[in-house]
């Protein structure tokens, strides 16, 4: 199969399956084309100002709340994150590596593993971060998230994303994005999958401010993909499981819920090419912030303090003079979740961080290169060095990420991971 994209992050779009189906200057006509429904999702208030408005009409078989019975509560415990609130989290270093496969049939969502949380779903701040792995498509399932926007960041393995406003594929390299509230189910294309998903509660990913940079630079508006309408009509028993305020919810269904056959407006899915980052640093001398990589940013309430940052350290050229080019040891108040999609990530050569990997530095914890990294560094011919072999991300936040029971229990952290510290030797010289 073939996929077909519309381009420009947070324009007012519009698709359709069928001819003459979005209406004229109007949203909601008496009567819409073929029988179909006016529907309107809306992933902001309606007061909201234009410019962070979020809603999309859409144009289907039958409306959302056409489904068997109530939403009743079920049990996906690895996918709740109400039960470890009261759990402490030690403010150490933490690094864990790839989770491994299933040993049994599992799809997308029965995947997902909590791997920390922070800020809170009924309030609308903060967010989660989930490790997947699975061997099978989502068989006559499909799913919503009333708690916030999913970003998926794989690493391994090919997936397809079926959602009410079209279809799209993910591939190690790319990251795709579906809304609070869009219905979705994923498919297998191949054996197995894995990656990682951040769960947004706060407000909506959008391209950083530019600043100084100027009009040009980091990630730009047309190089972001949003799926064409495409519409399933098929009448068969389903189910429809709903994440809403931590927990889980399933009902029946007598057709699928993808049938919106047309669509317009600022709210869909997209996907990303991270190797489309149009990466800003340093021509002179030392190392700019990690802030300088920022692909998408969840603001809060305090100006230039994001509730969510999603960072790429793509790859790049590194030409500063008299600089240490690794990322500098330092104690941040943002808290930092990182991953690694492939290659070797500069400031961790000494092994232990590979794809599928993951490290946590939270508020205040210190953190910086290992031993290995230090020694090239600090002792290298500074000519122009190309970072080619490399895609490593960073979720940020400026709350604390509180681990999950099962990712320190079940999904144990690597216990030596302090020793890539203990290495660096003391240089210090009291005499010159």
């Amino acid at each position: 199969m073939s996929f077909t994209y519309l381009n420009g992050l947070g324009n007012e779009l519009q698709s359709s399956a069928l001819p003459n189906i979005l209406p004229i200057s109007q949203n909601s006509p008496q009567k819409v084309a073929r029988g179909l429904y006016a529907e309107q999702i809306n992933a902001s208030a309606f007061t909201a100002p234009r410019a962070e408005n979020q809603r999309s009409w859409t144009y289907r078989i039958q409306p959302s709340v056409c489904h068997e019975g109530n939403l009743e509560k079920i049990s996906l415990p690895h996918l709740c994150h109400r039960d470890f609130l009261d759990f402490v989290t030690p403010p150490t270093q933490f690094r864990w590596d790839p989770i491994p496969l299933p040993t049994r049939p599992t799809d997308f969502i029965n995947s997902l593993h909590l791997m920390c949380a922070n800020g809170s779903p009924l309030q609308m701040q903060g967010a989660a971060i989930y490790k997947y792995a699975c061997n099978q498509s989502m068989q006559d399932t499909y799913f919503y998230n009333a708690d916030g926007e999913m970003v998926i960041v794989p690493y391994e393995g090919l997936l397809e994303f079926k959602s009410e406003f079209g279809n799209f594929e993910l591939s190690p390299g790319f990251i795709g994005v579906i809304p609070r509230g869009v219905k979705f189910q994923v498919l297998l294309k191949g054996t197995h999958a894995r990656g990682y998903l951040c769960e947004n509660f706060g407000r909506s990913f959008r391209l950083p401010e530019l600043g100084p940079i100027g009009a040009n630079g980091l990630a730009n508006r047309r190089d972001f993909e949003i799926p064409v309408a495409a519409f399933e009509e098929q009448k068969k028993p389903c189910h429809l499981i709903a994440k809403f305020g931590g927990q889980t919810f399933s009902s029946e269904m007598k057709q699928s819920p993808l049938d919106v056959v047309a669509w317009h407006g600022t709210l869909y899915p997209f996907r990303y090419d991270l190797k489309k980052f149009n990466v800003i640093g340093s021509i002179s001398y030392d190392h700019p912030d990690p802030s300088i990589f920022t692909v998408l940013t969840s603001p809060s309430e305090l100006p230039g303090t994001a509730n969510m940052d999603f960072v790429a350290f793509a790859p790049r050229w590194l030409v500063m003079e008299n600089t240490f080019r690794p990322p500098y040891y330092h104690r941040n108040v943002m808290s930092e979740f990182m991953g690694l999609v492939e290659g070797e990530y500069d400031a961790k050569i000494g092994g232990g961080f590979v794809p599928g990997s993951s490290s946590l530095h939270n508020c205040m914890s210190a953190h910086g290169p290992d031993a290995q990294a230090f020694e090239k560094a600090s002792n290298m011919e500074l000519n122009a060095q190309k970072l080619d072999n490399t895609m490593a991300f960073m979720f940020e936040s400026r709350y604390i990420w509180q681990t999950s029971q099962w990712s320190l229990k079940e999904h144990p952290p690597q216990k030596d991971y302090r020793n890539c510290w203990e290495q660096l030797p003391k240089l210090f010289q009291s005499q010159n």
